[in-house]
């Protein structure tokens, strides 16, 4: 199982889908367990990432997140989706460890940079620093409820069932979430408006 360090990246090519593979892995089957795992880690880091803000915290929800859903995995009945049941454990550990250091919205200015790799262009690089740092201003229940949405593509009836909120609830936070994305990455960057409705957010890739 992944501890804090780089995860391993096999198994990408399984085919059994996701909740078989947790219906085994509640079985006791370690294979699946860490395919699982394996399959998953890009997604719970990135929405720890988003939630948290900071490269180290954000590490530490991932782990207390992985090391939730392989405790927890023997709970797994199949009543709602894999991807469901992990992103709720998910952002329960990021919104733990954001309460547990008490972090307020991190200043533009203290946003650690970010080099391109070779294969990011100039303006493809300023795009996600930009996305980053405009995150960075929301709390972290409104970086919660836009990452679920526009980094994991989940429905309002999952973010809902995630975060323990009405579905109206969820909407009107996506929505002031990204309206304060896009007044923000317009004082950035002018003459760059983000359209505010149900079309995602530009994501850093």
């Amino acid at each position: 199982m992944w501890v804090r360090g780089e995860p391993e990246r096999g198994e990408a090519g399984d085919p059994r889908a996701d909740d078989d593979l947790a219906t085994e892995a509640a079985r006791g089957n370690r294979d699946a367990l860490e395919v699982l795992l394996s399959r998953h880690f890009r997604f719970v880091h990135g929405i720890c990432r988003r939630i948290l803000n900071e490269p180290d915290d954000a590490l530490d929800a991932t782990q207390e997140a992985l090391l939730a859903i392989a405790r927890g995995i023997a709970s797994f009945d199949g009543r709602s989706r894999f991807t469901t049941w992990c992103y709720r454990v998910t952002t329960n550990a990021a919104l733990d460890e954001a309460r547990r250091r008490n972090r307020r919205p991190i200043p533009v200015a203290e946003i650690p940079d970010r080099r391109a790799t070779p294969a990011e262009s100039h303006d493809e690089a300023a795009d996600r620093l930009d996305v980053e740092a405009a995150l960075a201003t929301l709390s972290p229940e409104f970086r919660a409820a836009v990452a679920l949405r526009d980094l994991a593509g989940l429905d309002y009836a999952e973010i809902a069932e995630i975060l323990g909120i009405p579905p109206g609830t969820v909407r009107s936070r996506i929505a002031r979430g990204r309206a304060a994305l896009a007044e923000r990455l317009a004082d950035r960057r002018p003459g760059n408006h983000l359209d505010s409705s149900e079309h995602p957010t530009p994501r850093p890739h």
